[in-house]
C-alpha cells in the first residue's frame, strides 16, 4: 500500500513539474478549435450523464456548422434556407493545462447555435440559449489533478430549426479559446478603453481595468499600461500601485495621453494596442492586450454625424452572418474577400442584421475601416412569425425562438456582447432591436392604415404615405388603445438602460418600422437616435414634430431615392440597404429559392450589377458600367416616336439586377442601362452612336437606351474635358475553355487560411461566357481541404459539400482551406468537352 501511495505521489509530482514547464511558455490564450469529436443525436432530450462514449464519433475542428453539410430539402422550412437543424454533441479530450492550485483556467465560446449546455468531466458548467452571444466558464475547480484527461462536453439543441427568419447554422460555429491566468489577473473582457478628447495634437486615453484576486490573501501589485503604435513603438505609459483584498475584484482607472495621434477612420483605420500588465515584485503575472482606435463620434440634430470632427455620410449595408457555402462557420478569409469588394464599391458601414456577429468579423471591420451598427436583438417580449415575418401567426415547436428566453437571459446576453465588443473602434452604434413594433399589434392599427382586424397584414398604402393623423391624434389613439402584458416603450427603456450601464460613449438606436406611433408612445425616446425601416418618406414630418430627436435610416431597399433622403434631409446621416450580400433564408414557400436580396454581391461573393450601381454613387472615382435586360422584362417600353425608354410606372425607376452580357437573339429589343457618375454618356453599338443620355433626365441615375440586338460590341463612353471613361460588353462565341483563377496564390499552413477558386467559361477570344453552363469538377491534390462549391444562384440547391457543381452565368466557386502541413497544392477544374485547367498554390509554414 505504501509503495502504491509513493507511486501516485511521484506521478502527481511529475505531472505538476510538466505543467510548470509548459506554463513557462504558455500564453494567456490558446486556440481550442482542434481535436474535437462530434455526433448527431436522434433524441431531443437533454443529457443526464456525461461524458459520452465518443470513440466512433467524427473527428472535426471548429468552427463547425453541421446544417450546411446537409442537402437542401423542399420539405424543410424556407425561413432558414431549407436546411435542417437537429441535436448535436461535441466532446474534446485534453490534459489539464496548468496547476489549478496556482492558476485559473477558463473556456471562452464566441458563439454556439443554440440552446447549448456545457459540462466538464460530467459536472454541469452552465448553459447559453442564445446562439449569438459569447459565453465563458471557469474550469479550474473541475479540472483533473491526477494527470488523466479532461472531457469537455457541449450539447447543442437546434431541433427548433426554424427558430429564426434567416439561416442560423447549427453547432459550435465560432472560435473557442482556452484561457489560463494567474490567480491575480485581468478577467475576460476586463478592459474598457475610451478616447474622450481627440485632436490632431493629442488624445486623452481613459482605461478602466478590472482586476480579480482569487488568492487567499491581500496582494500588492503594480498595474502598468503601455500604448504601442502599429510599429510596436511605445507612445504612452502609466503605472499605478494597487492593493486588492483576498477573493475580491476591483476596477482601476488609468489615464494616458498620446501626442500627435493617428486617428482611426473609414479611410485610414489606424489601430493601437494597450498592453496592460500586472507585476508582483518585478515579475509579470498577467498581461492583457487590448487593440483599439483613437477616434471621436459626434451626432448633431439637424447636421448629421461627425467622425473625428469631419461630417461623415454612412454608406451602409445590412448583412446576415452566413457566408454562403461555408454556412455560419465563416473563415476570416471569406469575410475579408467579401468586405474588400464592398469597400471597393464605396461601402463604409455594416449593420449586423439582426444579431451580434463574431469577434473575428469586428476585428476585420476595425482593420479595414468599416463603421458597425451592432444589433443585438430581433425579438424582445413577443415573437415574430419565422415563416411570414411581422407578428407570430403559426405557433409550433420548430419556430419557437429567443422570446422563450428573453425575460430571463436578455440582460445577460446583452452584457456579454457589449463587454466583448465595446473596445472595437468600428462599433459606432448599439441597436437594441429590429422592427420590434410588428410584434405589438396595436401599433399598426393606431396608424389608421391597418383597419382589417381579421387580416392584420393588410394595409392601405402604409409604406408610401405620410401619417394620416397628427402626433396629438396618434397620442390619443395610443393612450386609449388596449395593450398587452408588455409595453414596448418600457421594455426599450429597460434594454437601453442595460446598454448605458456598460457604455455611454456610443449612441443607442433601434430600427423603427412604425415610427409615427413609436415617436408618440415613448419607444423612439427610449433610444438616442431612432432609425427608420422603409419609412424615409416621413423624415420631414418627424423633423417638424419631433425636433428634439435626430432620425436617420437603419434599413431601406437600396435605391438612389434612399440615398437622396440622406443628401436632402439635414441631420439624416445614414442608409443601410437591404442587403449588401445574398443570404440564405427568408424564402418561405419559394422552393427552390433558398436565398435572395443581395444588392451588391451574390451568395458566392460574385459582384452583381448593383455593385457597379452603388459604386457609381458612393465611390469617389470615375465610373461607367453597362447592364442589359430584355425590354419586356424591364418595366419600360420604347416610345413610338423617339424610341426612348419610357417607364410603365414609377415602380420601374428602381434598381434591379441586370445582365452583364451582350448575348441575345437578333432583333430582340434590349434595355441598356448605364450607371455612371458622369453627367452624360454616349452609347455605341458596333461603332454606331445610339445617342447621348444625361444624368439630369435619369430619375434613378440610370441612363437608358432601347437597342435592337445585333451581335458585336456595345460601348458606353463618358467624357469630362479631356478625360474619357469607357465600358464595353461584347457578344461571345461558344465557350471553348475554362479559365481558373485564385484570389490567393499563397496560403499560411495554419488550417485557417483560404483561397477562392473561380472557374469561368470563356470563348476563343478570352471573353467570359455568361449564357452557357456546364458541370465542373474540382480536383484537389496536396495539403488542403475543400470547403465546398457554389455558383451564387438563388435557386442553386446542389450540395455545398461537394467537389462538383453546375455553373451559373458560366462560373462556379470552390473554396479551399490550408492544413497545418505546408507544400504545393494543385487544383484542377474539369468539364466534359473542355481541357482540364490547373492552378498551383503554395502553402507555407508560419514563421
Amino acid at each position: 500500500m505504501q509503495i502504491r501511495f509513493l507511486l501516485i505521489g511521484l506521478l502527481n509530482c511529475f505531472f505538476w513539474v510538466s505543467c510548470q514547464k509548459e506554463n513557462q511558455t504558455l500564453q494567456r490564450e490558446s486556440d481550442f478549435n482542434f481535436g474535437w469529436k462530434f455526433t448527431l443525436l436522434e433524441d431531443t432530450t437533454k443529457l443526464t450523464k456525461t461524458p459520452l462514449d465518443d470513440h466512433n464519433w467524427r473527428d472535426i475542428r471548429l468552427p463547425h456548422d453541421w446544417s450546411v453539410e446537409a442537402s437542401f430539402d423542399s420539405t424543410l422550412e424556407g425561413c432558414t434556407g431549407y436546411l435542417p437543424g437537429g441535436v448535436g454533441v461535441y466532446q474534446k479530450h485534453f490534459p489539464t493545462p496548468v496547476n489549478p492550485t496556482d492558476k485559473s483556467t477558463f473556456i471562452l465560446f464566441d458563439g454556439v447555435y443554440n440552446n447549448a449546455t456545457f459540462w466538464l468531466n460530467g459536472k454541469l458548467l452552465g448553459q447559453n440559449p442564445y446562439g449569438y452571444s459569447p459565453t465563458y466558464f471557469d474550469l479550474t475547480e473541475t479540472l483533473k489533478r491526477d494527470g488523466s484527461e479532461n472531457v469537455l462536453t457541449v450539447h447543442v439543441d437546434h431541433s427548433r430549426y426554424a427558430d429564426s427568419r434567416w439561416y442560423t447554422g447549427s453547432g459550435i460555429y465560432r472560435n473557442v479559446k482556452l484561457i489560463s491566468v494567474d490567480k491575480l489577473h485581468i478577467p475576460i473582457w476586463g478592459t474598457f478603453i475610451r478616447t474622450p478628447e481627440v485632436s490632431n495634437e493629442k488624445a486623452s486615453i481613459e482605461v478602466d481595468i478590472k482586476i480579480t484576486n482569487q488568492n487567499t490573501e491581500l496582494v500588492n501589485f503594480e498595474l502598468q499600461t503601455t500604448i504601442l503604435d502599429q510599429n510596436g513603438l511605445e507612445v504612452a505609459q502609466t503605472t499605478k500601485d494597487v492593493d486588492l483584498k483576498a477573493k475580491d475584484s476591483k476596477t482601476v482607472a488609468q489615464q494616458l495621453v498620446v501626442k500627435q495621434p493617428l486617428l482611426w477612420d473609414t479611410e485610414k483605420p489606424y489601430l493601437y494596442k494597450a498592453i496592460t500588465t500586472i507585476k508582483q515584485n518585478g515579475k509579470v503575472v498577467d498581461e492583457y492586450t487590448t487593440p483599439f482606435g483613437i477616434r471621436s463620434l459626434e451626432f448633431k440634430i439637424g447636421e448629421g454625424f461627425f467622425l473625428n470632427g469631419k461630417s461623415t455620410l454612412v454608406k451602409g449595408v445590412c448583412l446576415h452572418h452566413d457566408g454562403g457555402l461555408v454556412g455560419a462557420a465563416v473563415p476570416k478569409g471569406v469575410w475579408r474577400r467579401r468586405l474588400e469588394k464592398l469597400k471597393m464599391a464605396g461601402v463604409n458601414a455594416i449593420r449586423t442584421s439582426h444579431n451580434p456577429f463574431s469577434e473575428e468579423f469586428l476585428d476585420l471591420c476595425d482593420e479595414m475601416g468599416f463603421l458597425v451598427q451592432n444589433e443585438i436583438f430581433d425579438e424582445l417580449d413577443y415573437p415574430k412569425d419565422k415563416r411570414h415575418n411581422l407578428h407570430d401567426r403559426v405557433k409550433d415547436y420548430i419556430t419557437r425562438g429567443y422570446t422563450e428566453h428573453f425575460q430571463e437571459w436578455g440582460k445577460y446576453d446583452l452584457t456579454r456582447t457589449i463587454l466583448r465588443d465595446r473596445n472595437h473602434p468600428s462599433v459606432f452604434q448599439w441597436s437594441i432591436g429590429n422592427e420590434i413594433e410588428w410584434t405589438y399589434l396595436h401599433y399598426r392599427y393606431i396608424t389608421g392604415f391597418y383597419t382589417d382586424y381579421e387580416n392584420p397584414t393588410k394595409n392601405s398604402g402604409f409604406f408610401g404615405k405620410l401619417p394620416i393623423y397628427s402626433p396629438e391624434e396618434l397620442k390619443n389613439r395610443y393612450e386609449n388603445w388596449e395593450k398587452g402584458d408588455f409595453i414596448l416603450a418600457n421594455t426599450a427603456q429597460k434594454v437601453n438602460g442595460w446598454v448605458k450601464e456598460l457604455d455611454t460613449t456610443r449612441p443607442t438606436t433601434a430600427n423603427l418600422i412604425i415610427p409615427q406611433v413609436s415617436h408618440i408612445s415613448g419607444y423612439a425616446d427610449a433610444v438616442d437616435i431612432p432609425g427608420y425601416s422603409y419609412r424615409n418618406v416621413i423624415f420631414p414630418w418627424a423633423q417638424k414634430h419631433f425636433p428634439h430627436k435626430q432620425v436617420t435610416t437603419n434599413e431601406c431597399p437600396g435605391t438612389w431615392n434612399d440615398w437622396k433622403q440622406v443628401l436632402e434631409n439635414p441631420g439624416v446621416f445614414s442608409m443601410f440597404m437591404w442587403t449588401g450580400i445574398d443570404y440564405m433564408g427568408e424564402r418561405h414557400a419559394k422552393w427552390p429559392e433558398k436565398s435572395a436580396w443581395g444588392d451588391m454581391l451574390d451568395l458566392a461573393g460574385f459582384e452583381v450589377q448593383g455593385w457597379n450601381y452603388f459604386k457609381s454613387i458612393w465611390a469617389d472615382q470615375p465610373h461607367v458600367s453597362i447592364g442589359t435586360l430584355p425590354l419586356n422584362q424591364s418595366g419600360f417600353r420604347a416610345h413610338p416616336l423617339s424610341g426612348f425608354a419610357v417607364a410603365k410606372n414609377k415602380g420601374a425607376y428602381k434598381w434591379r439586377d441586370s445582365n452583364m452580357h451582350w448575348n441575345y437573339e437578333k432583333g430582340d429589343s434590349i434595355l441598356v442601362e448605364v450607371c455612371s457618375n458622369y453627367a452624360t454618356v454616349e452609347l455605341f453599338l458596333n461603332g454606331k452612336s445610339q445617342g447621348f443620355r444625361s444624368m439630369s433626365e435619369s430619375p434613378d441615375r440610370l441612363m437608358r437606351w432601347v437597342v435592337p440586338f445585333e451581335e458585336g460590341e456595345l460601348v458606353a463612353k463618358a467624357r469630362l474635358g479631356q478625360e474619357e471613361k469607357v465600358a464595353k460588353l461584347q457578344t461571345t462565341s461558344k465557350a471553348s475553355q475554362i479559365r481558373l483563377t485564385a484570389d490567393q496564390k499563397e496560403l499560411i499552413a495554419d488550417a485557417y487560411d483560404v483561397s477562392h477558386l473561380v472557374a469561368q467559361l470563356i470563348d476563343a477570344n478570352g471573353i467570359p461566357v455568361k449564357t452557357e453552363n456546364v458541370n465542373i469538377e474540382f480536383e484537389i491534390e496536396g495539403n488542403a481541404k475543400l470547403l465546398g462549391v457554389d455558383n451564387g444562384a438563388w435557386t442553386n440547391i446542389q450540395d455545398f459539400q461537394s467537389d462538383e457543381l453546375t455553373t451559373s452565368k458560366g462560373r462556379g466557386l470552390a473554396i479551399i482551406q490550408s492544413t497545418k502541413e505546408s507544400g504545393e497544392i494543385k487544383i484542377t477544374a474539369k468539364a466534359d468537352g473542355f481541357e482540364p485547367q490547373s492552378i498551383l498554390i503554395q502553402s507555407r509554414d508560419i514563421y
